[in-house]
């Protein structure tokens, strides 16, 4: 039980490893040279900010 308890966790991480290679052979590698980053458009200058409270602060006791 405990060659098990040893064996196992090294197995997977071989299989792991393995299929980590196998997906680097499959996918193109070109492709992902090509594409363009993403750009984000400007927010507008109203939207990230909130206004500010209206009228003056309550007196304090």
């Amino acid at each position: 039980m405990a060659m098990l308890a040893v064996l196992i966790p090294l197995l997977m991480l071989g299989v792991v490893l393995v299929l980590g290679r196998y997906e680097e052979l499959l996918l193109p590698r070109e492709d992902t040279e090509r594409r363009q980053p993403a750009v984000v458009p400007p927010a507008a200058p109203g939207a990230t900010s909130s206004p500010a409270p209206a009228g003056t602060p309550a007196p304090s006791p």
